[in-house]
């Protein structure tokens, strides 16, 4: 990678930490987008796994006195269930399956929602979001969308949410960076000076971000949460169907 390309995405991984900072998702989809354009796939998930474990590791240091176990338990373990399960298929997606997916995740999520509120105190709901947001990470490299919802459905405050996401999200990601690192053998050998630099952008968005989620209302932040997910999510439905049209020509 040229310092030029290096510089333009640590500016990125800045930004995109910043605005997870705030809202506890949002940046990871960006950001992966980003990855996705300028490596091959294993390697965006691998760097992109470092990355978000680092901004997720900082905020929920940040806001440890908000972490919830008792929301958080159920979800941990049906990641780990889910990473069992892919290991025995280690399929890698193409990017424009990827892409695509990661675009339409959270208008499926909102059609879910309609039916079904998830509680974050419960164990079983939990577990079944674990399970399907592991599953989601290593298909799309975020689950953002769909652990925003199992979050919202509950009663926690921003500050909580935004602090057993994040926990939620180091453990996520860092079943990611397993299973693209180690377990699927189409994995290539992610820049150390890429890695270093995610993890120094990733603390200073994320550290950014506190004065500005301390101003915000609960109201404010739900309501900022949902626009910003539908505006990204349009643009990635957008760049799949293109990336798949493109691959058949």
């Amino acid at each position: 990678m040229t310092p030029a390309l290096l510089l333009v995405v640590a500016a990125c991984m800045a930004g995109t930490a910043f605005l997870s900072g705030l809202f506890g998702m949002a940046g990871g989809m960006i950001l992966i987008g980003i990855l996705l354009a300028i490596m091959p796939l294993p390697d965006a998930m691998a760097v992109h796994a470092v990355t978000q474990m680092a901004s997720n590791g900082w905020r929920c240091l940040l806001w440890w006195r908000y972490v919830r176990p008792k929301a958080i338990a159920g979800y941990l373990l049906g990641c780990v269930f889910a990473l069992l399960a892919w290991s025995f298929f280690r399929y890698v997606p193409s990017k424009p399956i990827a892409t695509l997916f990661l675009g339409l995740l959270p208008f499926g999520v909102r059609f879910l929602g309609r039916g079904f509120k998830p509680t974050p105190e419960s164990l079983r709901h939990g577990l079944i979001y674990g399970t399907i947001c592991m599953a989601l990470l290593l298909l799309t490299g975020v689950a953002g969308p769909l652990i925003d919802t199992f979050f919202l459905g509950g009663n926690l405050d921003r500050r909580e949410m935004v602090a057993s996401k994040s926990a939620c999200q180091i453990f996520g990601h860092a079943m990611k960076l397993v299973y693209f690192g180690g377990i699927v053998e189409q994995v290539g050998v992610a820049d150390g000076t890429v890695m270093a630099v995610a993890v120094a952008m990733s603390i200073v968005g994320t550290t950014a971000a506190r004065r500005f989620l301390e101003a915000m209302s609960d109201a404010q932040y739900r309501t900022w949460a949902g626009r910003i997910i539908t505006s990204i999510s349009s643009c990635y439905v957008i760049q799949g169907v293109y990336l798949l049209i493109a691959r058949d020509l």
